[in-house]
């Protein structure tokens, strides 16, 4: 099996070429994790401040389906 070097802490290693494909791995998923809860995040509170800053109330769903006529 041939060898990969990878950086922790600063310092180069020499391991084996699945352990170095893991290491990448894990740390390709936790940068995804990261980017979805920072994408989710934006969304929900651009639409949470759009709704409280538009200056009129929020209708219930009772009231947009007497508005509705159904």
């Amino acid at each position: 099996m041939s060898k990969q070097v990878i950086t922790v802490d600063g310092e180069d290693r020499l391991v084996r070429e699945d352990t170095a494909r893991s290491f990448r791995g894990v740390h390709w998923a936790f940068l995804s994790l990261a980017a979805f809860i920072l994408i989710a995040a934006i969304l929900f509170f651009g639409g949470f401040l759009k709704s409280a800053t538009d200056g009129t109330p929020a209708k219930s769903p009772a009231t947009i389906e007497r508005e509705s006529g159904r």
